[in-house]
């Protein structure tokens, strides 16, 4: 199965690691210094140039991607 993340991005659910919500999430340090480190890295896409409100773990080819979406988390579970 795959789950579209919103504009034109869409990723198989086999190798989604998590969901998060970015509102409850960033309140610690460790997912900010998370998602930092992800940036410096590359490792970050941003589906849209809405206000994100959820970022979605992926493998791929043994590489970590971070989607970073516009889509609430309830949203991307019911398309999941």
């Amino acid at each position: 199965m795959y789950l579209q993340l919103g504009q034109d991005t869409v990723i198989r659910t086999e190798s989604i690691i998590g969901i998060f919500d970015l509102d409850n999430t960033t309140v610690q340090k460790g997912t900010r210094d998370f998602l930092n480190a992800a940036e410096k890295k590359g490792e970050t896409k941003y589906v849209s140039f809405d206000l994100p409100k959820s970022f979605v773990v992926s493998v791929k080819n043994g590489e970590r991607e971070i989607y970073i979406t516009h889509l609430a988390t309830n949203t991307l579970f019911k398309r999941k």
